[in-house]
């Protein structure tokens, strides 16, 4: 399968089995990932994967996020979740919202191997991804802002993805406007 087949055929998978792909597995796909884009070659992002109990952590620090009694079930709904944390460096030549695109690329390109090795995934995110409750549950440093989790799962035999609408790219790219103004 070529790159753009892939990126054609990839699709949100919000319902998964319980299979998960291994940590092997799952390390692969992440050294390919890693070849993103990376000004100064920086990689001003890290991954934390959480398995089993690790999910029931996040849960409460959900609910403590959210001012819930009980703990969230959200984690609870794919058997792997990869926290995506955009981890800054100093840097005078990279700004931190580049470094954060960078984080956000590789979670990307990792969502897209995963698809393509036939595992479902869903990027999901939420205002609580910021709170301390959340970044403390993670071991997040002060120098890294949690981004959102891959939910990553078998795709259910005999099920579909849901449906997206196409992209119009005509309408999405545009040329460079050519009556500028000189000042």
């Amino acid at each position: 399968m070529s790159a753009l087949d892939a990126v054609r055929a990839r699709q949100s998978w919000s319902k998964v089995t319980d299979e998960a792909p291994s940590r092997d597995e799952l390390l692969e796909l992440v050294a390919a990932a890693g070849r993103v884009a990376d000004h100064s070659s920086l990689r001003p992002w890290r991954l934390i994967e959480l398995r089993g109990s690790d999910r029931e952590v996040l849960g409460a620090a959900i609910a403590k996020a959210e001012g819930d009694r009980s703990p969230s079930s959200k984690p609870l709904r794919a058997p792997l979740l990869i926290a995506v944390v955009a981890s800054f460096r100093k840097s005078e030549k990279v700004p931190a919202w580049e470094q954060e695109a960078v984080a956000s690329g590789v979670a990307h390109v990792l969502s897209l191997l995963l698809d393509e090795a036939g595992w479902g995934v869903l990027w999901r995110t939420g205002h609580y991804t910021r709170s301390k409750a959340v970044a403390k549950a993670h071991g997040l440093k002060k120098n890294e802002v949690l981004l959102g989790w891959l939910y990553v799962g078998r795709k259910p035999a005999g099920r579909r993805p849901g449906r997206r609408k196409p992209v119009d790219a005509r309408k999405l790219l545009t040329r460079m406007p050519k009556n500028q103004k000189k000042k």
